[in-house]
């Protein structure tokens, strides 16, 4: 209930830092320092200092001739464009006569002067060019003649329009094509009147297929196939002097011959920058969640984690290949959160990418893409995962990490040629599922390994068919029923005060299994029997009744219980005094306190050391002195529990627990909420007598 005193650290948990800074500093420069051993220290755009000749005879896919020839292939492609769209004509036609119509109407107009009518035609907007010559002609023309011009300029329109393939590049070519396709009969100012209307109506109606345009490029060049490179033994690779180009460091790369050394100054670098990062998560964890370095298991299980995860950064992470992207760096901000909390995760998270990023050389790109990665799945991580969200949240964070590489693309790339983007961001989600399996499998070995508590291992231990609770209820089915009542209680206020819900219930359900030893020394499975305790001396039924905890903790290791599940059984009564008992003996000692020795009274304990393990504690003793007091009210119901809150709390059974007494009000005004639920007085109804029954005994 009291806020912890910092404690000065013992020398066992400096040293043990110190050990774990050390080999994480040491492992970290080991694994960026570490490199295939090779032969030549070459890179593309350098000069060769001597020739280079192949080793052994291989052969092998050349990316980069395969590239070449399949951009060439590419090239040879022309572009695919769609047919006609009939759609486009008949838009096109239904607005030239829609145009038509409305010069008609203009040239009858008689009360609008001829300027009027001129500006009235330039404002449409397919005229809005038309000389005014053409508009000249247009309104002097006799009426037959324009009925002629307005058949012909819709039937040259719909003629083009249904027959050629009009597109951006040769729509200018088609308009100029027009005044050849006008009936020779048709007079000169007719026809030039008829050409000047349809080539304003005549637009593209053939359009580029981009994606039909793609798929033919893309099959052109798989058809081509991967280029295959021979080389042969003592065949020259690289002539000295010559510029080494990307085919011949591909052969080199392929034949294991580069080489990149690493002097004592570049060791020193990387081992700085690891020892940095290092002390950086160390002074992370100290300030936000220092309880993971207080303890050792889950210390054990962070270093342990993140151990794995470089080795495997050093194997899959590295320059251009899509092993990078297969990184299932989501397992590790997944396996994080889950065992140790999202602090540490997204700690371990950022300790790892920064150290991939060193790994390839280029420390952004790789970095932000992995964070993007691990930091979404962990923090994405429901409270209780289950199967599905671990592999939801594995995706989402490879889902994250492709958006973070398309950030590094830039647009012309994208759109020259998106299928090596496309192709990475595939990897990216299939290494989130992966990394979804691998949470899943780590989850396996590391739970019962280090004796950690995860959601799937309480929701087993919760499950009714579990075969110690299956023992409880057949053989102490009052005790089982009483503990289903408080676990329900206490799980209630583990939700309102913000603990670990899942985790009070489960071990709740375990925190009388002790009394399967003798059951029926305790009062709710002596229904019909006889109290054994009337025969028996108080110390020796104290004896009984607070062995339950020794007997409970020996039934927990026989049936492999975590040790978080365990405190329950060793804490739920603290180190109380059995106060029935302890009573009786004074009376049996005729109230001489000094005939009695009080520490035989009382629980071994420890008191809580959890706010989970006294909400436990709570619940229980509340819901026996309700139990026992039988209130005909609500308000002997709160006068109960407010009296067992304080007992607790002036009784010092909550002080080595971190929760406040907000939090106790909270808990206490939950408890007395439930209980009058369960123990609220009821009506008593008349007795009524059968008639039939009446009449028969009389």
């Amino acid at each position: 209930m009291k806020p912890r005193r910092s404690e000065p650290h013992s020398r066992r948990w400096i040293l043990r830092q110190v050990l774990y800074g050390l080999g994480l500093s040491v492992l970290a420069t080991v694994t960026l320092v570490f490199t295939f051993t090779g032969q030549y220290d070459v890179a593309v755009g350098s000069v060769a200092t001597q020739d280079i000749f192949s080793p052994r005879d291989i052969t092998f896919v050349s990316a980069v001739q395969s590239l070449r020839v399949q951009d060439e292939a590419r090239r040879q492609i022309a572009p695919v464009y769609t047919g006609v769209d009939f759609e486009i004509a008949r838009q096109q036609l239904a607005r030239i006569r829609q145009v038509l119509d409305y010069l008609s109407a203009l040239r009858a107009d008689t009360y609008a002067t001829e300027a009027q009518k001129r500006s009235w035609a330039l404002a449409v907007p397919e005229l809005g060019d038309l000389s005014p010559n053409d508009i000249g002609i247009l309104l002097a023309l006799p009426d037959t003649s324009w009925t002629r011009v307005q058949l012909e300029a819709r039937s040259l329109l719909d003629q083009i329009m249904r027959r050629e393939e009009i597109r951006s590049s040769n729509v200018v070519e088609i308009r100029e094509r027009l005044p050849v396709l006008v009936p020779l009969d048709i007079p000169q100012d007719e026809a030039n009147l008829i050409v000047a209307l349809v080539k304003r109506f005549v637009v593209p109606n053939s359009f580029l297929d981009q994606s039909a345009t793609d798929l033919a490029r893309e099959n052109a060049a798989q058809a081509v196939g991967p280029m295959m490179r021979v080389l042969r033994t003592g065949e020259i690779i690289v002539r000295s002097g010559s510029v080494i180009s990307e085919s011949e460091m591909e052969a080199l790369e392929e034949l294991g011959l580069t080489l990149q050394r690493h002097d004592w100054q570049d060791i020193a670098l990387k081992g700085l920058l690891a020892i940095t990062a290092t002390l950086l998560l160390g002074l992370y964890l100290m300030r936000l969640q220092p309880e993971v370095l207080r303890n050792a298991r889950q210390e054990g299980v962070l270093f342990l984690v993140v151990l794995v995860f470089m080795v495997l950064a050093r194997l899959l992470v590295a320059p251009g290949q899509l092993l990078l992207y297969l990184f299932p760096i989501a397992a590790l901000g997944m396996l994080l959160t889950t065992t140790t909390g999202y602090v540490a995760a997204v700690g371990g998270v950022i300790y790892v990418a920064f150290i991939s990023g060193l790994i390839t050389g280029s420390a952004l790109h790789v970095t932000l893409i992995l964070l993007a990665n691990g930091l979404t799945a962990a923090l994405v991580l429901p409270r209780y995962e289950q199967t599905a969200s671990i592999f939801r949240c594995g995706l989402l964070g490879g889902i994250a990490g492709a958006i973070m590489r398309l950030i590094f693309v830039s647009s012309e790339e994208l759109l020259l040629d998106p299928f090596p983007f496309l192709v990475e961001a595939g990897v990216s989600v299939a290494g989130g599922v992966v990394g979804g399996g691998l949470t899943l499998g780590g989850l396996f070995l590391l739970a019962p390994f280090f004796d950690l508590i995860t959601t799937f291992r309480l929701v087993e231990l919760s499950h009714p068919n579990h075969p110690l609770l299956q023992r409880l209820l057949r053989e102490a089915p009052g005790t089982f029923h009483h503990t289903m009542m408080i676990a329900s209680m206490a799980e209630q206020a583990a939700e309102r005060v913000g603990a670990n819900a899942l985790l009070t219930r489960a071990g709740t359900y375990y925190h009388d299994v002790g009394k399967l030893a003798r059951p029926y020394f305790f009062i709710e499975n002596q229904s019909g029997l006889s109290n054994p305790h009337d025969r028996l001396d108080p110390q020796t039924s104290a004896d009984i009744v607070i062995g339950h905890v020794t007997d409970g903790l020996k039934l927990a290791r026989q049936y492999g219980l975590p040790e978080r599940i365990r405190a329950f059984i060793s804490e739920h009564h603290g180190t109380m005094r059995a106060s029935f008992f302890y009573r009786k003996a004074l009376n049996a000692a005729g109230g001489e306190a000094g005939l009695v020795d009080e520490a035989l009274f009382r629980y071994p304990g420890p008191r809580p050391q959890s706010v989970e393990t006294a909400l436990t504690m709570l619940a229980d003793s509340s819901e026996a002195a309700t139990r026992a007091a039988r209130p005909t009210s609500a308000d002997e119901i709160a006068r109960v529990v407010n009296n067992v809150f304080e007992e607790r709390t002036h009784d010092g059974q909550l002080s080595e627990c971190p929760i406040t007494l907000e939090d106790l009000e909270l808990v206490k005004a939950t408890y007395v909420e439930l209980l009058r639920g369960a123990y609220h007085p009821r009506i008593q109804y008349p007795e009524t007598k059968d008639k039939t029954t009446e009449e028969v005994k009389a």
